[in-house]
């Protein structure tokens, strides 16, 4: 076998297989298109699938505890001019009232 297989897109395992035209993942039950794989890989994604780029705004889909301090942001709070960069955390943005912060795109939602 001379192409290797990539990594199971919800674990990350390496231990995939190819059943026809789909891959498998033993240890999840994940199944995928090889095609759809590579399309899927290109960005980052919000919490419904929308593909995210610099300069975008977003909302918060839930209530976030910023870590060492008491302030809380609130569902709804717009984020104006997000950068993406690589990281835990995918999104670097400034809000007014807390000043530079990161972000997990799975708690925004593209406006």
């Amino acid at each position: 076998m001379t192409d290797a297989l990539p990594a199971c897109p919800e674990c990350k395992s390496d231990y995939v297989y190819q059943v026809d035209a789909l891959l498998t993942c033993p240890e999840c039950g994940h199944e995928w298109s090889a095609t759809e794989e590579t399309a899927e890989a290109s960005g980052v994604r919000d919490s419904v699938g929308n593909l995210l780029a610099d300069g975008d705004t977003v909302t918060l889909i839930k209530d976030l505890k910023l870590k060492g301090s008491s302030v809380v942001l609130k569902v709804g709070t717009k984020v104006r001019g997000i950068r993406l960069v690589d990281g835990d955390h995918d999104i670097d943005c400034k809000l007014p009232e807390v000043g530079q912060i990161g972000l997990k795109s799975q708690f925004v939602k593209k406006v």
